[in-house]
């Protein structure tokens, strides 16, 4: 008699970092709503018990990916700002390096665009996001603008409303490269985009030298 085809072993164990890599890529391609725990454990090679090991639910999971991947890199931001002793632009160019290089070229650069379209369905997953990310993100650049406008190196602004430009044209490129960007001819480079966007902030944030003297 011919062996039967053997069927395809689950592995018994996996680390809760290659559930966490499954689930990221699987929440980006699909969504949260879409996404369905079965899903993530087939992709890591597991069954859905074992996920069931690291992880009650699908909402733990989420805040898992973003305590484990986005998270680390605001702390990160914080500590640079919190040693950082050169002029305030630099600062304000570093920490925005350091975001697009940890998340605007990994993965996680589609969790912005997850949220935006999921956050009135999943308000508490929204508020874990704000909290934690949003607003300590936002606290760095608009503590970096601060101390521009004190020492006269950046003309006096509303600090809150400077902020939102700030980071919009980084929100929007990370949204538009997992939206509308399918419907380009050709892939815009997001690095001199970056340039661009660096340059025309250095120039709108400059206090004029007529005003310097005043």
């Amino acid at each position: 008699m011919s062996a039967l085809p053997t069927p395809r072993k689950r592995r018994k164990e996996a680390r809760p970092s290659e559930l966490l890599e499954a689930a990221l890529s699987l929440f980006v391609e699909k969504g949260f709503a879409a996404t369905r725990l079965e899903d993530v454990a087939a992709r890591a090679g597991v069954s859905k018990g074992t996920l069931y090991l690291y992880f009650e639910n699908k909402d733990a999971l989420f805040k898992a990916v973003i305590q484990e991947g986005i998270i680390p890199v605001i702390a990160e931001n914080e500590a640079i700002a919190a040693r950082h002793s050169g002029c305030s632009f630099d600062l304000l160019e570093l920490l925005l390096e350091n975001w697009w290089t940890k998340i605007g070229q990994t993965a996680f650069a589609g969790i912005p665009k997850l949220m935006v379209a999921e956050a009135r369905n999943f308000p508490e997953l929204a508020s874990f996001y704000y909290e934690n990310v949003i607003s300590r993100g936002r606290a760095l650049v608009g503590s970096a603008l601060r101390r521009g406008m004190e020492s006269g190196e950046f003309r006096s602004m509303d600090v809150e409303t400077t902020v939102d430009v700030v980071i919009a044209p980084i929100l929007m490129l990370l949204i538009w490269r997992y939206s509308m960007s399918c419907c380009q001819g050709s892939e815009s480079d997001p690095q001199m985009y970056l340039r661009i966007h660096m340059d025309l902030l250095r120039q709108g944030l400059r206090k004029p030298e007529k005003e310097s003297q005043v």
